[in-house]
């Protein structure tokens, strides 16, 4: 009996066809170095060229159009766009929907960032700004409710995002808040401290 051992198996995964026409249309974007307000060729041509149904090549079209890469312009067609890296982030981040593991990780790249502030913060930072981050604190120190403390706490830090001028870490200390409310409320209604909230 041969020994196979030292053979090694990839699983077997099942890619539907508009998975793979997506897939194609991204490679061809890159091959031919296609950047924002560049045409796509027209879907009849698509459909030719990829030997898929019409509608299989709309359905991959759609989903790049949701993820905001390509977008159908009057007298234009269909052009690649340059995508809004935040926008299906802050569609999905529902506290609800999200797991304990995926809250603790986000809270965690929240602190990682924060540790890379140092510089920006340093370069960019006025006198009035330090004058509402002072303010903030003195507010934090005299709270005597958990809840207005945890408020102060994401004011302060939102005003450090205020400070560096970088739109999309602002966005995401936005895309948290909820996040923070939602874990704020849990621990309000439990006796167990919440190993998500750091």
């Amino acid at each position: 009996m041969e020994n196979t051992d030292h053979i090694v198996l990839e699983p077997i995964t099942s890619i539907t066809m508009t998975d793979q026409v997506e897939q194609r249309l991204r490679e061809y974007f890159k091959q031919k170095g296609l950047k924002a307000g560049d045409a796509l060729p027209k879907e009849v041509e698509l459909v030719e060229v990829l030997g898929v149904s019409r509608s299989v090549v709309r359905e991959a079209l759609s989903r790049l159009r949701m993820l905001g890469m390509i977008d159908v312009r009057k007298r234009r067609g269909t052009i690649l766009t340059e995508p809004d890296i935040m926008g299906g982030m802050e569609r999905i981040l529902e506290p609800h929907l999200l797991g304990d593991e995926t809250m603790k990780q986000l809270f965690e790249i929240r602190l990682m960032l924060e540790v890379g502030l140092g510089d920006f913060l340093f370069k960019r930072i006025g006198k009035k700004d330090f004058q509402k981050l002072e303010t903030i604190i003195a507010r934090e120190k005299t709270a005597t409710q958990k809840a207005e403390r945890i408020q102060l706490d994401v004011q302060f830090h939102s005003a450090l995002y205020q400070i560096t001028g970088n739109q999309t870490l602002i966005r995401f200390q936005k895309m948290l808040i909820p996040l923070f409310q939602y874990i704020a409320d849990r621990r309000a209604h439990s006796d167990k401290p919440s190993a998500i909230f750091l």
